[in-house]
């Protein structure tokens, strides 16, 4: 079992940046690919990055490159997003997630829910215009 908890979510005006934060405990944080997802008012959730167990891949959603980077700490156990240049779009409940330990990523391993075993409770993000 492992406890993802998120923080860093808040309200920012748009092109502002955020960091969050996703604090793992329980099991072996790095026995696990870590992602994010967001979930807007009225729309399914969906994903955003992803991470591999060593921080050596990563996967972005299209609209999140170049503005987002998922990073980890495996000393600290934790996980981050940083947004930058954000958007009214992005404005969201953003989940942290982990999931199966793959050595690489790709498109079906980083994105899909149910390569995720355990989920935070979310962080809200409201990017005003």
């Amino acid at each position: 079992q492992v406890q993802v908890v998120e923080s860093g979510g808040g309200l920012v005006q748009a092109g502002g940046s955020l960091r969050l934060s996703c604090a793992a405990s329980g099991r072996t944080f790095t026995n696990h690919n870590m992602g994010w997802f967001r979930q807007a008012p009225g729309k399914e959730r969906e994903f955003v990055a992803a991470i591999t167990w060593s921080g050596e891949h990563t996967y972005y959603v299209d609209s999140v490159k170049g503005r987002g980077t998922i990073s980890r700490d495996n000393a600290k156990n934790t996980a981050y997003l940083q947004m930058n240049s954000l958007k009214p779009e992005d404005t969201a409940v953003y989940f942290c997630a982990a999931g199966k330990n793959y050595g690489s990523l790709t498109r079906a391993t980083a994105t899909t829910e149910r390569e995720y075993y355990y989920w935070g409770q979310g962080t809200q993000v409201t990017v005003s215009s």
